[in-house]
């Protein structure tokens, strides 16, 4: 099959770049307003672009939650109509996840293969194909292998967006726009509810139950757009035709220290080696894996949470919007504020301790308390969802092998996987009249976990600096 002309363009280009880069890199001089004009530049183009997919993908895989409420008081449910139990509905959630873990570090390494352009669009083609293929199910096996599929396409793209950023911007400046990619996760939590909203109204059109109708109508978006991003996603700065000549010698001076490279060679053996056996990277992905369960159990159960609280069926569905939208603008908040005082470990920490307070206050209140555990739910979620950017610009930024940075991510992403196998089994059926008190006492230690781990954490990276200090070395050799 030939290349298509676009595809023989990046081609040249990527030759073309590893010809001159090098001395592009050494002879451009440096001028700041130029930056900042480049930066504005590559935000417009990449930013929205990248939380659009995102939130895409969060939808097509946290929507089995509202299928799994909607309509059911005529029986037109998920559960119902594929006669699954409580249990199997968890087994079908868990599936998804070990897909998750399990193709997360191959998919960065395609992505890297391939091109992101390419290679996203792609997983998007896929993933939205098999959540529309979920409207059609009507077993628990039908279903529960989609969803293992739908896990393995979705895999790559977090952890391949966050790697795809260290193609264009410097250590500093990533956390903040993984944040606006990240949050749009709640954005997705909350025009999921909405949209479900809405589409409950259409139960039994043209014969199909509303949430047939879900699937199909939130995968199809995935599946247009991903001809779009096919032309549209920019691969490297140094492909990139937006870009002028001047600006593509600018981005390549600005990560000649730092950030990976579309020229730069595969990751070796030993860069593999020493990644595997820093200790310091297992502190920060296991407060990650103690993020992972509230993550994950919000994004599956908040519906199933607040039809416990009192609210019915649509109207359920409807009331998962505010705890979302709520989260979006306390997670950017708290990211902006992390990269200002470059404390991204402090921030999480105290981010976990918020998110673990709102959990720990709904176990303790009575089941009724339907009001003040719906406030609850509001903190718990507010708090979850913005200890997760930080935590992953801090790891980033605490990577020196470049080469190694999207094995990092993945790794750390895929450490989460287990804590989000954790998240769907906490919130089990039989509990729906007490209150859940098992998912949301869980969900709080785990929380207060990841806080201690922060703390403990950003004093090592304190005294370790004071100690290379002291030796001659970089004071701020290491951020927390």
């Amino acid at each position: 099959m030939s290349s298509t002309p676009t595809d023989l363009e990046k081609e040249k280009s990527e030759v073309d770049y590893r010809e001159d880069s090098e001395s592009q890199t050494n002879s451009y001089v440096y001028d700041e307003a130029a930056e900042k004009a480049l930066l504005r530049k590559q935000d417009i183009r990449i930013i929205p672009l990248s939380a659009a997919i995102y939130l895409l993908a969060y939808l097509d895989r946290s929507n089995i939650g509202n299928a799994k409420i909607l309509n059911s008081e005529t029986h037109n449910d998920l559960l119902s109509e594929t006669h699954m139990t409580a249990f199997q509905y968890t087994i079908a959630l868990m599936v998804f996840l070990i897909a998750y873990a399990l193709f997360e570090v191959p998919s960065n390494y395609l992505l890297k293969r391939l091109s992101p352009s390419r290679w996203i669009a792609f997983l998007m083609l896929a993933w939205g194909a098999l959540t529309m293929g979920l409207g059609g199910t009507h077993t628990y096996a039908e279903l529960t292998v989609i969803r293992f599929l739908l896990g393995v396409f979705e895999a790559g793209l977090f952890p391949g967006l966050v790697y795809f950023l260290t193609f264009w911007y410097r250590t500093e400046e990533r956390s903040m726009r993984v944040t606006f990619i990240l949050a749009s996760a709640t954005l997705a939590g909350a025009f999921g509810g909405a949209i479900a909203f809405g589409v409950g109204h259409m139960n039994q059109t043209s014969g199909l139950s509303a949430w047939r109708w879900l699937f199909i109508l939130e995968g199809l978006p995935s599946c247009l757009s991903s001809v779009l991003i096919f032309f549209i996603l920019p691969d490297y700065p140094e492909t990139a035709h937006w870009l002028t000549e001047d600006e593509k010698k600018l981005a390549a001076y600005r990560l000649k220290d730092q950030g990976s490279k579309g020229s730069s060679k595969p990751m070796t053996w030993g860069e593999a080696k020493e990644t595997l056996t820093d200790w310091r990277l297992y502190a920060h992905y296991a407060i990650y894996f103690g993020v992972s369960p509230p993550f994950s159990s919000l994004s599956l159960f908040t519906p199933s949470i607040v039809a416990g609280l009192g609210f019915k069926s649509l109207k359920a569905n409807l009331m998962t919007v505010p705890p979302y939208a709520v989260a979006y603008v306390v997670t950017v908040a708290t990211s902006w504020s992390a990269d200002r005082y470059n404390a991204r470990g402090l921030h999480a920490g105290i981010a976990c301790i918020v998110g673990a307070a709102g959990f720990m206050a709904s176990a303790l209140l009575p089941a009724d308390a339907y009001a003040h555990r719906y406030g609850c739910l509001i903190v718990g979620a507010a708090g979850s969802f913005a200890a997760i950017p930080p935590l992953l610009g801090w790891i980033t930024s605490n990577v020196f092998t470049t080469s190694a940075a999207g094995f990092v991510i993945a790794l750390n992403i895929s450490f989460g996987a287990p804590g989000q196998i954790v998240g769907v089994w906490i919130y089990k059926a039989p509990e729906a009249t007490k209150g859940y008190p098992t998912g949301h006492w869980t969900n709080s230690a785990l929380l207060l976990f990841s806080a201690a781990g922060c703390f403990a954490l950003t004093v090592y990276y304190r005294r370790l600096n004071h100690m290379l200090a002291k030796q001659g070395g970089e004071q701020r050799l290491y951020r927390y």
